[in-house]
């Protein structure tokens, strides 16, 4: 079994100059080609579990999905809750066996999101949980505005709170279907000089190829989250699948068709953030 924590796959990143990617889940077929890209490049993976996903399929079940596909891996598998708004779901992801959770409290004042991060990481330590946090605000393609984080900011953020990842916003944004944001690597280095906890950069999809895997090797970010480009391929790839063959209806023959271009995509994502 190679089920991991954040902390297992992060530290060693943070080492060697190196990143991991989160990549979301939404389903059971890009979790399975998830692990496989993970084995076929040699390297751990991040299985996120966002709102979207849990609000269709429950939390103990994302859990069972993720720890089975750990259990058979020979990588390490992280099985992460990302964007948990509340102490509750915090909670029970934990109890249900995700070893990573994240707690977004990035819309809160300073001092409030210091303090309900600090009790989550306090909470999850106890269970050997590790704990993402955000500080600043990493906004959404064409909705809310981001703001950018504080050297300050993250300095009082890490001191306060003893989270195991930092996720910043420093040009970054949710949900762009083109790899069009400019990271401000003035800001980024200015955070780096106050802190030693792995960065973590939301809305990864929309960064350049050339500017992840530059920044997974010379700066402190170590995890980059990835959604938007996985969820395209998908789409793309299923409309085609269908096209292709109108006549097939087996939903399990539709869907697993899907995989080997979804392995594809995620071998490509896992190799850009490595050394090698």
């Amino acid at each position: 079994m190679t089920l991991a924590t954040l902390r297992d796959v992060l530290q060693p990143a943070l080492c060697e100059r190196c990143a991991v990617a989160g990549l979301v889940v939404l389903g059971w077929e890009d979790a399975r080609a998830y692990v496989a890209a993970a084995e076929a490049v040699g390297c751990p993976v991040i299985l996120q579990a966002g709102p979207g996903c849990r609000a269709h399929t429950p939390l103990p079940v994302l859990a069972a999905m993720f720890r089975t596909l750990a259990e058979g891996a020979t990588v390490p598998v992280v099985a992460h809750l990302d964007h948990g708004y509340e102490a509750d779901e915090c909670r029970i992801a934990i109890d249900c066996g995700f070893t990573s959770v994240m707690f977004d409290g990035s819309k809160l004042a300073l001092n409030e999101n210091i303090k309900k991060t600090a009790n989550i990481v306090n909470m999850a330590a106890a269970a050997g949980v590790s704990v993402e946090g955000e500080i600043g605000f990493v906004g959404y393609s064409g909705g809310v505005e981001g703001r950018g984080t504080t050297p300050a900011e993250a300095r009082a953020f890490t001191e306060g709170t003893g989270v195991d990842a930092m996720a910043v916003s420093v040009g970054n944004v949710h949900l762009q279907m083109e790899q069009a944001a400019a990271i401000n690597r003035d800001q980024l280095a200015q955070i780096e000089a106050v802190t030693n906890v792995p960065l973590v950069l939301h809305g990864g999809s929309g960064i350049p190829d050339s500017v992840r895997h530059d920044l997974a090797l010379n700066s402190k970010v170590c995890k980059f989250n990835i959604g938007t480009e996985l969820r395209q391929t998908f789409g793309k790839t299923l409309r085609a699948e269908l096209n292709n063959d109108p006549e097939v209806f087996d939903r399990i023959k539709i869907l697993s068709s899907v995989e080997p271009e979804l392995k594809s995509r995620a071998e490509g994502i896992l190799r850009n953030l490595q050394r090698n």
